[in-house]
């Protein structure tokens, strides 16, 4: 018995993409799906009636971080994350490996973990797969991440060879320490670069282990998007048919759709988020800077085609003129807009899986989105 369970309902005749069902212990949500990203415990100006209203079935919370603010002490307290922030749908937590690889400058890697320093005042930290386990059982996530090695890109094939090793031997130690495998489901992540022998190793000695899901980690670091495509190809036809796969990090439109089509079934990515605190909106027409002075007496919606209350009911001038200012309901309206924007798109994607023409889907969104273009312009 497992707290995470996959059911497959379809397999698009036209690519391979899957339509599938998670259930959780808080409720279950269709793949493919993206995950909106809450950090800290917070996807950012929304509250959890409006992801509610957008859709969501699940959001992301990151461990590294609730772990330094509150503590995951205090969330364990409040009764877990769910009651903490007041949201009875899924709940993802990351392991806190990204962050510490990527935040940190002074890090040390060994066999029990990782040495390092906060990023916010400099104290000394160590974080190991035992302690990453113990976090995320405090946190009661639906489903966990187990603590893996985060290389960069590029990297030799020597340093990627130890570190999938590692990372494998890190996944049987977060196994083993996991205390609550019936509430949360713990999945492990599969590692290697571009490497193909690599990636095979990694999928082989994690499948070995029985995880509830297998999430590919290591991509959108840098790398082309080719690279990553070729890497999704060669990888996913290695991990179970009756297991989820999350692709880790991953959130503009094409990438998301290539994702599906190559077999994904979950997605998170910070990207609409971050961007719409800058501005920048996603439409059915490709990337709008709604800054841009083109816009300051443009009356008219973000995009015609989207059906969300933003776009029903203010004025690109409006946004304009709130983002100018630096005002707080704006970047809570374009980060709706945004994230509606993607919530929908899956919709899409799901729905043509169902009608087995997601390669039609795509080139028809590819052409309208001007992904097709040479000046193309992505995220």
């Amino acid at each position: 018995m497992t707290a995470i369970r996959y059911e497959l309902i379809k397999t698009c005749k036209q690519t391979g993409a899957r339509l599938g069902r998670v259930h959780t212990p808080h409720g279950s949500f269709e793949t493919p799906v993206f995950m909106p990203v809450g950090t800290l415990a917070t996807v950012k100006t929304m509250s959890p009636e409006d992801l509610i209203q957008l859709g969501a079935g699940i959001i992301l919370s990151n461990t590294y971080h609730l772990w330094l603010r509150p503590g995951h002490e205090i969330i364990k307290e409040a009764g877990g994350l769910h009651k903490f922030m007041n949201w009875d749908r899924a709940i993802l937590t990351d392991s806190g490996g990204f962050q510490v690889f990527s935040l940190s400058e002074f890090r040390k890697i060994e066999e029990e973990g990782v040495h390092f320093r906060n990023h916010l005042n400099g104290d000394k930290l160590f974080l190991s797969p035992e302690k990453a386990m113990e976090i995320q059982n405090a946190l009661g996530s639906d489903i966990m991440m187990a603590f893996d090695e985060c290389p960069p890109y590029p990297a030799e094939y020597d340093y990627m060879k130890k570190s999938v090793e590692r990372t494998s031997r890190w996944a049987e130690r977060c196994l083993t320490a996991h205390a609550r495998p019936l509430d949360q489901g713990l999945f492990g992540i599969v590692q290697g670069g571009e490497y193909e022998d690599l990636r095979k190793q990694s999928a082989k000695d994690l499948i070995s282990l029985d995880f509830p899901g297998y999430a590919i980690g290591g991509l959108s670091v840098g790398e082309p998007k080719d690279v990553m495509n070729r890497v999704l190809e060669f990888t996913t036809p290695w991990l179970p048919n009756d297991k989820p796969r999350y692709l880790m990090g991953v959130g503009s439109p094409d990438s998301l759709i290539d994702g599906a089509i190559r077999g994904v079934d979950m997605f998170d990515c910070v990207l609409p988020t971050r961007i719409a605190r800058n501005g920048t909106l996603m439409t059915s027409n490709g990337r709008l800077v709604v800054k841009n002075a083109k816009y300051a007496r443009d009356f008219g919606p973000i995009d015609e085609n989207c059906s969300c209350h933003v776009c029903k009911n203010y004025s690109r001038a409006y946004i304009r003129h709130l983002i100018k200012c630096e005002e707080t309901f704006g970047i809570r309206l374009t980060t709706y807009h945004n994230l509606h924007f993607l919530l929908n798109l899956m919709e899409q994607v799901r729905q043509a899986i169902r009608e087995d023409r997601l390669g039609d889907f795509r080139e028809e969104f590819f052409e309208q989105y001007g992904f097709n273009r040479p000046d193309a312009k992505n995220f």
